[in-house]
């Protein structure tokens, strides 16, 4: 059997085969550190032992008790850490110490005193080192077997040195070289892997055959990891990152590596919040969120569990969003000192009776309403529930509202409700409407709405889409090569609307700075770069992922605009939060618009609902209106009326 066989044999035996194993080495390498001690000191190969060669005896069966109770053979050697090699210290010099003890007491002669102190070095070097070349030579051999990836490491600080002690151990993984930019890391070593500057990875990656880039740089601040993926996006990597500090301090697993999260490609730097604002509507009071389940409702509900009121009502049509969005929030809750009331309700935004009775139960006073229907190409199709849903599901809320006199009814709308090309615009442009309404029949409940356009990660995001693309092999669809839209994370956005539904005193439309507009196909681009993969066009064939336009789908616009009206928003309290200047319609007008409406979707009658929204919504440019002329059918006389108090 040659050695590799060996070596190989010796790893596939059971574990107390391998503790045999090593206590049999151990017998003979303490006798050999004790024997190399006396060469060492006496300068020859072949040194007169004396009395020392009773020690070559006690030595072995002194040592192996001792390290037996310290736990070294308990250790597994391919997963050798820092307790092993202490072990081996501490072993060692108990060893020589009790050698020490043994001359003293049996008055051994010939032994030199500093023979002690070499022994404890020898021992220690060659039981140790014999374990540290064991375990090197089972990596190696892993290493080489072509399964695992080589990666580097950006960031050879505390987080990144724990990263790699996790993947030297991983089947999938193998670490070769870390990456920083501070000057008084560079060439230093972190276990064992040598520190680089990052302007050497174009060189390191061919030499290495590096694959992926694992970024551990979990406190790094957004400018900063924008400013690193920008670098490493030219090169022919994936770039994967390890959990940011808020997970690593909720408990998640340093070596839990993920994908670059595209909050981190477009996320801008944070403004701290007023605390005042994100306290007035919702610390010890009874909220309710319509939509709970949703993207942004979820949201929601996670910064006002923080801001602890006194109750949180989750209304959701979903049961099983709604069961969802209730497990997450009361497992946040039990980390709060404040008891929380969490109360789930099931039912829809079109039920006024149950939206009364659950108000009113539970004495609401701040009402979040995110329940909607979003998707532009599904409200296209379903035009009239699309209408029902956004329209009157609002409407019906808020009167809801209105009848039990809540303090603050905040509206989610949309940046498509400007100019809208589509129902769900339209839609939304008409909700809002309908509050700026019942802001002028009312004070006694405060009306307001909060206009945004798209955030990451969220449902009907592009973002989840590409991802799963790239994972097929592509390809990657947009819509047109000019497509542009604004974008936000979802937890900025909530908070945002938190803040400006503070800033209410009564049918306000505010719109928040969603920052600099970004081009899809730009956005497409990154990702396939970032996932270390080339974009397959013309002019480079052979690439791995191609992008394909697809067409501008019903309804969809080139790009997104948050404002109605020319003139300029107003400025608030908060510098991200502006407040629009938009022409509204008298209650009585918009309850007959509703009649009208409501009698067309019972109608099903298209060209009708088409030219009510155009009546009502300034810029309506929906495609249907060029292509036909439109003639609405006759009011019929039932009406939907105010909420029983109003005129």
């Amino acid at each position: 059997m040659n050695f590799p066989q060996f070596f190989n044999a010796f790893f596939t035996l059971p574990r107390w085969q391998k503790r045999t194993v090593m206590i049999l080495l151990d017998l003979t390498l303490i006798p050999l550190a004790l024997w190399s001690s006396f060469a060492l000191r006496l300068s020859t190969w072949t040194p007169n032992l004396n009395d020392g060669i009773y020690l070559l005896i006690i030595a072995p069966l002194i040592s192996i008790p001792i390290f037996t109770k310290l736990g070294l053979y308990r250790a597994i050697l391919r997963f050798l850490g820092h307790q092993a090699i202490n072990a081996v210290f501490k072993g060692t010099l108990i060893s020589a110490l009790a050698l020490v003890l043994t001359t003293t007491l049996f008055n051994l002669e010939g032994i030199p005193r500093s023979i002690y102190i070499i022994y404890f070095g020898t021992a220690f070097l060659l039981l140790g080192g014999t374990r540290h070349l064991i375990r090197r030579y089972y990596h190696l051999t892993q290493n080489n077997n072509g399964q695992r990836i080589n990666v580097a490491i950006y960031g050879a600080g505390t987080s990144g040195a724990q990263l790699a002690q996790a993947l030297f151990n991983s089947p999938e993984y193998r670490p070769v070289l870390f990456l920083d930019d501070r000057d008084t890391l560079q060439k230093a070593f972190v276990h064992s892997l040598k520190v680089h500057a990052p302007d050497e990875l174009d060189n390191l990656i061919a030499k290495h055959q590096i694959k992926q880039i694992l970024l551990a740089i979990p406190s790094a601040s957004i400018e900063r990891r924008q400013k690193i993926l920008q670098s490493l996006e030219p090169l022919p990597v994936h770039v994967r990152s390890i959990p940011g500090m808020a997970e690593l301090v909720a408990g998640k697993s340093i070596d839990a590596i993920r994908e670059i999260s595209i909050d981190e490609l477009l996320g801008r730097p944070p403004v701290a919040p007023e605390q005042g604002l994100l306290q007035h509507c919702i610390s010890t009071k009874n909220v309710m969120v319509t939509g709970a389940g949703g993207s942004i409702g979820a949201e929601l509900c996670r910064q006002i569990i923080n801001l602890k009121p006194n109750k949180l009502i989750l209304f959701e049509i979903s049961e099983f969003a709604l069961y969802q969005i209730e497990q997450e929030l009361l497992t946040l809750a039990q980390d709060l000192t404040t008891s929380i009331a969490i109360i789930p309700v099931i039912g829809s935004v079109q039920n006024q009776a149950l939206i009364e009775r659950a108000l009113d139960q539970h004495a609401v006073q701040t009402l979040y309403h995110a329940a909607a229907y979003k998707h532009v190409p599904l409200v296209e199709q379903n035009p009239v529930e699309g209408i029902r849903n956004n329209v009157f599901g609002t409407w019906y809320t808020a009167n809801a509202a209105y009848s039990v006199g809540i303090e603050h009814f905040i509206l989610i709308s949309t940046d498509k409700a400007v100019r809208p090309t589509n129902v769900m615009g339209a839609s939304k442009r008409m909700a809002e409407l309908g509050l700026q309404a019942l802001a002028q029949h009312t004070a006694a409940t405060t009306f307001s709405m909060v206009r945004f356009g798209n955030v990451l990660g969220s449902s009907g995001s592009v973002v989840p889409l590409f991802r799963k693309q790239i994972k097929a092999g592509g390809p990657i669809t947009v819509t047109h090569p000019d497509i542009i839209r604004y974008f936000m994370t979802i937890p900025e956005a909530a908070q945002l609307v938190i803040q400006a539904g503070s800033m209410a005193r009564g049918g306000e439309v505010f719109v928040l700075d969603m920052g600099a507009p970004v081009k899809i196909i730009d956005l497409a681009r990154r990702m396939i770069r970032l996932s270390g993969l080339i974009e397959k066009t013309e002019t480079h064939p052979t690439g791995d992922i191609n992008i394909q336009f697809s067409g501008l789908r019903p309804g969809e616009k080139l790009y997104e605009e948050l404002l109605i009206s020319s003139d300029s928003a107003a400025s608030t309290q908060h510098p991200r939060i502006f407040q629009a200047h938009e022409a509204s319609i008298s209650h009585p007008q918009y309850q007959t618009a509703l009649d009208r409406l409501d009698h067309a979707c019972r109608h099903n009658n298209m060209a009708a609902i088409h030219q009510l929204l155009n009546n009502y919504v300034s810029g309506y440019q929906h495609a249907a209106l060029r292509e036909r002329k439109v003639i609405p059918l006759p009011l019929e006389s039932t009406k939907i009326r105010f909420a029983s108090g109003s005129s």
